[in-house]
């Protein structure tokens, strides 16, 4: 049986515009460049002001004016674009809305693009040394195989017999496992030295007998390689010592000449097909004490409506009969115009929201920005700077996760000055940045033939007025990528 019933449901949609905005937010400075061109290409009535030809006249059309405030990224509210007037277009305003403060000379050298010097992967390296052996068609197809199965860092994973039955299925060639191993000691003689080693032992016993096979100190370190390299990784010296009959100073020589080798053959000579590039979104400059922040150029880009396409609308809409295909043109022609204008706000909304964001995070974080030094940091989370700058969370995690600065001491990550809260003895709350400073120094200075161990870094903290577990100790030792105390020994 069929009924029908009312029912009232809340829902929150984003508009288009919202969409695009917070997209555009998340875009940090160096992709923002690629994300304008493809606008202007897939969008006729969008034009960058910037690329205007000397006669053509300029103001009338140009820097368009949001005068609603009402755009909000964060609240997806209606900007009520669907009623289309032309004369939003036309607005006259000689002053550049997108412009900033910052202009310090750059432009033209951060548009020149990095040139990439033209190198020879190993793998190409490899086949080109493989062509210069004299080899039967037997032993060359063999050899190609192997150069093909290859890992990028330049091991040979993949198990024997299946190069073999590879072999067999696709080329046709019934091989014997004794004619994939002796083409494989043939490749391992290529450069670089270690290459095609089927494991890490491998690799460096390789790359010893390379050297000279004579020097004691290489037949000792070819001696730790091949039968005590468990006890080498986890730096157990003084079994080393007593097993291979060396005192501390002949041990340490042949430690350093293990250490000198390379555990990824593969990568010194692959070509990196990916750079990247830091370009900042903010500079931080310490003007006799007070701090000045400016945006990126970059970020305001000179964007207009096409003045053709504004004619064209005018012509259709005076246009004494109007019939379908005529509607249909002026329905284009105002779909392209709301894109444009949409995509203008978007960017007007997007250096603004960055301005707001990093500004309150200069003023929280503003005797950091002075001095640089990382244990003036104050603890701060995400919800601080939102409540400051009254926008949601997520609006200032995505400044916050792509964005960079520049100071006065370096580049940085916008995220890298969020960090939790400690409380010290005395009742302070101090960034967990100032902990891991302390202990980063104490790991610095310490003696490596005896390093600290974590009890005794969670000793050394408690002296200095930080009541912390062990196990905090460890959590950071391990973000700062700072191995444990037996790893950091030294003879």
């Amino acid at each position: 049986m069929l009924k029908q019933h009312l029912q009232q449901k809340l829902l929150q949609k984003l508009s288009p515009q919202q969409i695009q905005f917070i997209k555009l937010l998340q875009v940090p400075t160096v992709a923002l460049d690629t994300r304008i061109k493809e606008e202007l290409e897939e969008n006729p009535a969008l034009e960058d002001s910037s690329l205007m030809t000397l006669d053509e006249p300029k103001g009338e059309y140009d820097d368009l004016q949001d005068d609603r405030d009402d755009f909000d990224g964060d609240k997806g509210e209606d900007t009520g674009m669907d009623e289309f007037n032309v004369d939003d277009y036309l607005q006259d305003d000689s002053t550049n809305d997108y412009s900033t403060s910052y202009n310090n000379g750059d432009d033209e050298e951060d548009k020149k693009e990095t040139p990439i010097a033209i190198e020879t992967t190993f793998f190409e390296s490899l086949q080109q040394q493989l062509d210069l052996v004299p080899l039967s068609d037997q032993d060359f197809i063999i050899g190609k195989q192997i150069i093909g199965s290859l890992d990028d860092d330049g091991y040979l994973r993949r198990p024997i017999t299946s190069m073999i039955d590879d072999l067999a299925f696709s080329q046709n060639v019934m091989v014997e496992e004794e004619d994939v191993l002796e083409m494989l000691k043939l490749i391992q003689s290529f450069d670089p030295a270690g290459i095609a080693a089927r494991d890490l032992q491998e690799c460096l016993t390789l790359q010893l007998k390379k050297k000279d096979a004579n020097n004691p100190l290489i037949k000792k370190a070819i001696e730790i390689v091949e039968h005590h390299l468990d006890e080498f990784t986890r730096k157990h010296y003084d079994k080393l010592e007593r097993a291979v009959g060396l005192n501390s100073e002949e041990l340490k020589e042949v430690v350093a000449e293990i250490l000198r080798l390379n555990p990824k053959p593969g990568d010194s000579n692959q070509v990196t097909t990916k750079q990247m590039q830091i370009i900042p979104d903010f500079h931080i400059s310490n003007n006799d004490g007070v701090l000045v922040l400016t945006l990126n150029a970059r970020n305001a880009p000179e964007l207009r409506v096409s003045r053709s396409y504004m004619d064209m609308f005018e012509h259709y809409d005076k246009a004494s009969q109007k019939d379908k295909k005529m509607k249909e043109a002026v329905q284009f022609v105002k779909q392209k115009l709301d894109s444009a204008k949409w995509f203008i706000d978007a960017i007007k909304q997007r250096q603004q929201t960055l301005l707001k964001t990093m500004n309150a995070i200069m003023h929280y974080q503003y005797d950091y920005f002075l001095t640089g030094d990382e244990r003036k940091l104050r603890p701060m989370i995400l919800k601080d700077i939102a409540d400051k700058i009254d926008m949601d969370i997520s609006t200032v995690s995505r400044v916050a996760n792509s964005k960079y600065v520049q100071t006065e001491f370096g580049t940085f990550l916008l995220k890298s000055f969020f960090s939790e809260a400690i409380q010290t003895e005395s009742g302070e709350e101090v960034s967990n940045k100032e902990v891991k400073k302390i202990l980063e120094d104490c790991i610095g200075k310490e003696d490596k033939r005896k390093p600290l161990a974590d009890e005794r870094l969670t000793e050394i903290l408690k002296e200095h007025g930080y009541n912390i577990a062990r196990r905090t100790v460890a959590k950071y030792r391990e973000q700062m990528n700072i191995p444990v105390a037996r790893l950091r020994k030294e003879l």
